[in-house]
C-alpha cells in the first residue's frame, strides 16, 4: 500500500528557485575573474582570491577586530559547551575603511553589498576553534523564525584570512576531504547552496584549533533578501 508524502510547505525566505538564480549568477561573475581560483570539487562551489587584502589592510582590519572583540556566541537553541570558543565582533559598516573593503568583497561577487549582513570578526587564540557547522540556516531551529523573516537564507560566504598562525587554524571541509590554510590576505568563497537552490550539507566546515600563534579572520555572509533593507537604517 502506498503512502502519500505530505507536500512540504513553500517558504518564501528560503526559496531554491531564487537561490538558485543568485548561485548561477555569482558563478559567472567569479569564472569571468581572472584573478579567482576556483577549488574544482563535484560536490560544492568554493573559490580562492590570493592577494585580495594587502598587508596593510590586513594589519587595519585586525586592530579593528582586538578593539572590539568579545565571546563568540552561537544562536538560541544551538548553544554547545566548547562548540565555539573564538572572540568575535560585528563590524561597523558605515565606518569608511570597512564600507570599503566590503565594496570591493560585493563587487567581485557581484552581489549588492545590502544583501550581506554586517561583516564579522573573528580572533582565534591557542585552543580555540569553531567545531563543524554549516553557513546555512536550518529552517527546522527555532531561530529561523526571526531570521527567515530577517533577509532569508544565507547563500554565500565570503571570509578573509587576514594573517597566519604559526600552527592550526585550518579551514577544513570534512565532507569534501578539502583543507584550506590560512594565508594572509586570501579570500575564500563558497555557495552555501547546490545548484539547485537546495542547502548543500557537504560545505559542512570547520576552523581547527589554533596551535600556535593567533588567527584572524572576517566573515560576510550574504542573504537571499536585501538584508540591510530589514534590519538596520543608516545612522543620520
Amino acid at each position: 500500500m502506498q503512502t502519500d508524502t505530505p507536500p512540504q510547505e513553500f517558504d518564501p525566505n528560503n526559496d531554491p528557485a531564487k537561490l538558485s538564480r543568485i548561485g548561477s549568477h555569482v558563478t559567472k561573475r567569479l569564472n569571468a575573474n581572472p584573478l579567482v581560483q576556483p577549488v574544482d570539487h563535484p560536490d560544492a562551489q568554493l573559490y580562492v582570491y590570493q592577494g585580495f587584502l594587502g598587508a596593510s589592510d590586513c594589519k587595519t582590519m585586525i586592530a579593528k577586530i582586538d578593539a572590539d572583540a568579545v565571546p563568540s556566541t552561537l544562536y538560541k537553541g544551538t548553544e554547545q559547551a566548547g562548540f565555539r570558543t573564538s572572540y568575535s565582533c560585528h563590524l561597523n559598516r558605515w565606518d569608511a575603511f570597512i564600507a570599503k573593503i566590503e565594496a570591493r568583497m560585493s563587487d567581485v561577487l557581484g552581489i549588492d553589498n545590502s544583501y550581506a549582513e554586517t561583516m564579522q570578526g573573528q580572533r582565534y587564540q591557542v585552543g580555540q576553534e569553531f567545531k563543524a557547522h554549516h553557513d546555512f540556516f536550518h529552517p527546522s531551529q527555532s531561530y529561523w523564525l526571526k531570521e527567515g523573516p530577517a533577509g532569508g537564507q544565507r547563500s554565500w560566504t565570503a571570509m578573509i584570512f587576514l594573517n597566519e598562525p604559526e600552527e592550526g587554524g585550518t579551514t577544513e571541509f570534512p565532507h569534501l576531504g578539502l583543507g584550506v590554510r590560512p594565508q594572509a590576505g586570501m579570500m575564500l568563497i563558497w555557495n552555501n547552496m547546490k545548484l539547485d537552490g537546495s542547502l548543500n550539507y557537504k560545505t559542512l566546515h570547520t576552523g581547527t584549533p589554533v596551535t600556535r600563534g593567533v588567527k584572524h579572520v572576517i566573515t560576510k555572509w550574504y542573504r537571499q533578501n536585501n538584508w540591510l533593507e530589514l534590519n538596520t537604517q543608516k545612522p543620520s
